[in-house]
């Protein structure tokens, strides 16, 4: 039979990290392609704890919940941003969603139109783009450095483009791992306001810092108006519970609500109750800096062994925290065209491309250093090296 499907689906494309970790998934492949954390680190014990005392509760804890979530978690969301100084907003601007994924799909429901225009960081989180494309959205990427988004290529394109919304992930980003500075966090409000753009903050990975440095959420610099923000437990508590939040100016998530009643209700509500009394009883930040420790390990090893194999013409932003190591390599290479050679060599990474709103280059690539050990990282940073030294001399161009 021919489906008539909508002509909204068009726009729908498959993930090329889901894909890739479907390959991954059928052999003996060491992964740095997903962003998975290290389940050997999952608290175990004090989920099933907080699941019991959940349950303890009775049948009531397995009724039906309101759409925003349940309210005591969204207290603690709001005690856990207060500590990032993100201070403007009360549990009524909370709504938690089904990971910060559906945060990200519920806002783009109710704010993007055909022919909308939404700015990205280039290189930007794929998945992202994913949303963006499906609601039918103009998507411009914006120049970057290490430092973040240059704000004079960003103030043409706003002179240009008129945008909507301007979507980033400035701390720890995915794929560049870069943290914005405060100056261009800053910067970025301030147009913000000036030409009435929203912010949308993409924050899953800011818990998970390797130095002291700290650094400052866009939305703490905001007054509650022009930046909405998202984050997640999936990656300091487990992925599992599916659980992340957005707060953002009530309008707006009031908005979101009503579409997420159109989606799914409400989210896992027994989740929302274990999280809670995780929260309660754990000591969650313990956790998140003993992860942190473990995960900064890593990354030095990575960077040890990418550095100690000296690969042609190889460029990368040294990560201070999150989960991610993105590469620039001889121009030569194409990542997209290596990557069933390096799984049958038994390593696997995400190449570059579809991290690209535009043009896409197909020398880069995305490494995760958070879940493979020591002696996997060793020997996959050596067969990556090996792989790109043989073809150095070849012209692998982009298709």
């Amino acid at each position: 039979m021919k489906y008539a499907f909508a002509k909204r689906v068009r726009h729908l494309q498959s993930s090329a990290v889901r894909d890739i970790l479907k390959v991954v998934n059928q052999g003996d492949v060491i992964s740095f392609a997903g962003g998975l954390p290290d389940d050997e680190l999952f608290p175990v014990e004090a989920i099933e704890e907080a699941f019991s005392r959940a349950l303890s509760k009775g049948k009531k804890a397995m009724q039906y919940d309101e759409t925003e979530g349940y309210y005591p978690l969204r207290e603690v969301v709001i005690e856990r941003m207060g500590k990032k100084n993100i201070t403007d907003y009360t549990p009524n601007h909370v709504l938690m969603t089904t990971g910060s994924q559906q945060a990200i799909d519920l806002f783009s429901r109710v704010m993007i139109g055909p022919g909308d225009v939404i700015f990205t960081e280039e290189p930007t989180y794929l998945a992202a783009l994913q949303v963006f494309q499906s609601y039918e959205a103009k998507i411009v990427p914006v120049r970057c450095d290490a430092n973040g988004m240059d704000m004079d290529d960003l103030l043409e394109k706003i002179k240009m483009f008129n945008p909507k919304i301007i979507y980033v992930v400035p701390t720890f980003s995915n794929p560049a791992g870069r943290v914005w500075s405060l100056e261009r966090r800053k910067q970025l409000v301030s147009l913000a306001h000036k030409h009435n753009v929203i912010v949308f903050e993409d924050d899953p990975y800011g818990d998970i810092q390797f130095t002291d440095k700290g650094y400052t959420p866009i939305a703490a610099l905001d007054n509650g108006s022009h930046v909405v923000y998202t984050s997640t437990f999936s990656k300091t508590a487990v992925p599992a519970l599916r659980t992340g939040w957005i707060v953002g100016p009530y309008q707006v998530i009031r908005m979101m609500s009503q579409a997420k009643q159109a989606n799914d209700l409400h989210s896992n509500s027994l989740a929302h109750q274990a999280l809670y009394e995780l929260c309660q009883h754990f000591d969650l930040d313990r956790h998140i800096n003993r992860i942190s420790r473990l995960y900064g390990h890593r990354k030095d090893v990575m960077v040890n062994e990418l550095r100690r194999a000296n690969i042609n013409e190889m460029d990368f932003v040294e990560p201070e925290g999150g989960m991610f190591l993105w590469l620039e390599v001889d121009p030569r290479i194409n990542t997209e065209a290596l990557l069933q050679e390096a799984v049958a060599r038994g390593i696997a990474y995400v190449p570059g491309a579809p991290f690209y709103a535009e043009t896409p280059k197909y020398n880069t690539l995305r490494l995760n250093f958070t879940y493979a050990t020591d002696d996997q990282i060793k020997f996959g940073m050596k067969q990556l090296a090996d792989l790109f030294s043989e073809v150095e001399d070849q012209e692998l161009t982009a298709p």
